[in-house]
C-alpha cells in the first residue's frame, strides 16, 4: 500500500480579502451582439473610414438643400469652361488659368469675371458651377439608391421569409418566379418602363424595385431554412406562437447580419446603375444633374478640359469603393467566420 501523503497544517486556512482572490479568474465584458460587433468593426480601420467618408458625402449632398454655393441649374454663358479656382491659391490647376495656344492665361479675366467671382471646381459649357451640380447630382444618387435599398427589403425580406417558411411547393414556386425575374436583364425593363413613363427617377427607381429585389430574397430564403430547424423556433412552434410573431421574434434578429451587409452592398449597385442609365441618355434628364449626366456632358470636352469629368469621375469612384469596403467590414465585423472561410 502506498504511503499516505499528508498536507501541512495550513492548507485549509481561510485567505483574507486582500490575498488576490481573483488571480486566476478568467472573464471578459459582457457585449450584446450589436455591440461585439461594432467592436470588431472599429478594428478595420478601412471600413472605419470608408463609414466616416460615406457620412461626409450624405452631408454635403443633403445640406446642399439648405445652403450650395450657386443654383446648380443657373445658366451663365458669359462665364462657361471657366477651370477651378480657390481663393489664395496659386497652384496652376486651381488658380483659374488654363492653357491656351501654348499659353498660360487667367480664364476668369478674359471672360470678364470680377475678383470675388471663383468656381471651385470650374463651371461646365453653359457656365453652370459644377460644384454646385455635383452636389446636386450625388444627392439624387443617393436617394435613388436609398429608395431603391427600401423596396429590397421590403419586398426582398418579406419574400425570403415567407419562401423559406412555407417550403415545399410554395417554396418552389416563389423560387421559379424569381428565375423569371433575373433572366430578364435590367435594362429591358428600363427600357419598356421608358415607353410608358418618361425618362427620370421614378423610371429608374420603379426598375430597379422590380429586379433588385430577389438577390436579398434567394440570401433570405437560404437562412431561413436554416433557422427554422433550430430548436428555439421548434419550441416556439411547440408552445403555439403564430408564424408571424415567430418571424418577428426569432427569424428577424437573426438575420439581421445577412439583412445589413446585402443591403450596404446594393446601394452600390443602385448608385452605379443610375449613373449608367444617365450617361448613356435614359436615366436623369437635363437640366437636372446626377454623376450620370456629368460623365456624359464631361467626355465630350475631356480634350480640352478634362476637370469637367475627372470630378464626377472621382466623386463616383470614391462613393462606390467606399460602400464596397464599409459592406466589407461589415461582414467581417457581423460574421468573424467569414475571414477564416476567406
Amino acid at each position: 500500500m502506498a504511503d499516505e501523503i499528508k498536507l501541512p497544517a495550513g492548507s485549509f486556512d481561510k485567505l483574507t480579502k486582500g490575498d488576490n482572490l481573483d488571480s486566476e479568474k478568467i472573464a471578459a465584458p459582457s457585449l450584446t451582439f450589436a455591440q461585439d460587433a461594432w467592436r470588431r468593426l472599429k478594428k478595420n480601420k478601412g471600413a472605419v473610414i470608408s463609414m466616416w467618408i460615406l457620412v461626409f458625402f450624405f452631408i454635403l449632398a443633403f445640406g446642399s438643400l439648405i445652403w450650395s454655393p450657386h443654383n446648380p441649374n443657373a445658366v451663365n454663358p458669359q462665364f462657361a469652361n471657366l477651370p477651378p479656382k480657390w481663393p489664395g491659391v496659386g497652384i496652376n490647376g486651381f488658380n483659374g488659368t488654363l492653357v491656351q495656344a501654348g499659353h498660360r492665361v487667367n480664364a476668369y479675366a478674359q471672360a470678364g469675371a470680377g475678383s470675388s467671382i471663383h468656381y471651385w471646381l470650374g463651371t461646365d459649357y453653359l457656365g453652370r458651377d459644377l460644384l454646385s451640380r455635383i452636389l446636386f447630382g450625388t444627392r439624387i444618387s443617393l436617394i435613388i439608391a436609398v429608395v431603391a435599398t427600401f423596396f429590397d427589403l421590403t419586398i426582398g425580406v418579406t419574400y425570403g421569409i415567407f419562401s423559406g417558411w412555407k417550403g415545399g411547393r410554395v417554396d418552389t414556386f416563389m423560387q421559379r418566379v424569381i428565375e423569371i425575374i433575373l433572366s430578364i436583364p435590367n435594362l429591358v425593363v428600363i427600357v419598356l418602363l421608358i415607353l410608358i413613363l418618361k425618362p427620370g427617377m421614378t423610371s429608374i427607381i420603379l426598375a430597379i424595385a422590380f429586379t433588385g429585389w430577389t438577390t436579398m430574397a434567394r440570401l433570405v430564403r437560404a437562412q431561413t431554412l436554416e433557422i427554422k430547424e433550430q430548436e428555439y423556433v421548434l419550441a416556439a412552434e411547440t408552445l403555439g406562437e403564430s408564424s408571424w410573431k415567430i418571424a418577428f421574434k426569432h427569424l428577424l434578429p437573426n438575420l439581421s447580419s445577412v439583412i445589413i451587409i446585402q443591403t450596404m452592398f446594393t446601394i452600390p449597385n443602385a448608385i452605379f446603375f443610375e449613373a449608367l442609365l444617365s450617361y448613356i441618355g435614359i436615366g436623369i434628364s437635363s437640366p437636372k444633374a446626377s454623376l450620370g449626366t456629368l460623365l456624359n456632358d464631361g467626355q465630350k470636352n475631356f480634350q480640352f478640359l478634362p476637370y469637367q469629368m475627372w470630378y464626377p469621375a472621382i466623386v463616383l469612384s470614391i462613393i462606390m469603393i467606399a460602400f464596397n469596403l464599409f459592406g466589407d467590414g461589415l461582414r467581417d465585423a457581423f460574421d468573424p467566420q467569414s475571414q477564416s472561410r476567406g
